[in-house]
């Protein structure tokens, strides 16, 4: 038997780490040890709340690292990430009023982060510096994977959420269609038509792969569609404003779940005692078979 697990459950995600698995091979053998008691343990330490891990940047790309830590006050997650062109700090509060405190160097970003946390209703502080000099690419990809991962840590072991989001968002002549899932799987569709290279000194190509780097880390499925508009201004923030309601809808609680895991993002939950519990039932249903077995071959000979 073979019993796969996502690695972002030990590790930093980045683009390739939610694809790769953790693997733990059983042996199928009727009676084997499943662990010592020295295994389980170190498996339950790693269950600890207060944690920092720090692993390779995204993709690889220049050996950066992301320090990262779980807040104990609930659903926060705060991450700081540093590589050779930024320096980023991001503290998100899924369960916040709208504070927002940006600093990122980049005035229309920081605009941006404003209608996430205003109509999200999310707490977020976001310290950026970077090589802005040369242009925003780095800093506006690096806030974005800084800020994927800071919700993946505050959406936790997401029981009792909504997980589905969808909201269409108005702005004068711009509508924008903005719908997720925070399934465990990154993916984005993107179908904008902004009309302008830049917005003030914003080069609207970040558009996308602000959404790009977030969805990467923090693992959601993310579609969005425009389906009117002519001002690149209007398109953009009716943009970040739809996927702040489609976020809000999807991170807050559903009271008829009674605190369970959304059925298809089950496998993408799992922590290590569940493994533990999983593997333990195998061996019960191989123990099982085993006598049923020798029950068989007795009888037959009889």
């Amino acid at each position: 038997m073979e019993l796969f697990v996502p690695s972002r459950l030990t590790t930093c995600p980045s683009s390739s780490s939610l694809e790769s698995r953790v693997r733990f091979r059983i042996p199928s053998q009727t009676h084997f040890q499943l662990f010592s008691s020295n295994r389980i343990q170190k498996l339950r330490v790693m269950e600890a709340t207060q944690k920092t891990t720090t692993c390779a940047s995204q993709a690889g790309e220049n050996g950066s690292s992301f320090t990262t830590s779980i807040a104990a006050e609930g659903r926060v997650g705060e991450v700081k990430r540093v590589t050779k062109e930024t320096n980023v700090q991001v503290k998100i509060n899924l369960d916040g009023s709208g504070i927002t405190d940006s600093s990122t160097g980049i005035p229309f970003l920081d605009h941006m982060l404003d209608q996430l946390a205003s109509h999200g209703l999310f707490d977020v502080h976001v310290k950026a510096s970077g090589d802005i000099h040369i242009d925003d690419h780095h800093t506006n990809e690096d806030v974005a994977l800084a800020i994927g991962t800071s919700l993946l840590q505050a959406l936790g072991d997401r029981k009792g959420i909504n997980r589905f989001g969808d909201f269409t968002a108005p702005l004068d002549e711009a509508l924008v269609h903005v719908s997720l899932d925070l399934s465990g799987r990154p993916h984005l569709g993107y179908d904008l038509c902004i009309p302008t290279e830049r917005v003030g000194t914003y080069d609207t190509q970040l558009v996308e792969h602000f959404f790009q780097s977030l969805v990467n880390t923090s693992g959601m499925t993310l579609h969005i569609r425009q389906l009117a508009g002519k001002n690149s201004h209007h398109i953009i923030e009716a943009t970040f404003k739809a996927f702040a309601r489609a976020l809000r809808q999807a991170t807050e609680y559903d009271p008829r779940c009674q605190g369970k895991v959304p059925r298809s993002a089950l496998k993408e939950s799992y922590h290590v005692p569940d493994i533990v519990s999983l593997i333990t039932e195998r061996s019960r249903i191989v123990r099982a078979a085993g006598i049923w077995r020798a029950i068989t071959l007795t009888l037959s000979k009889k």
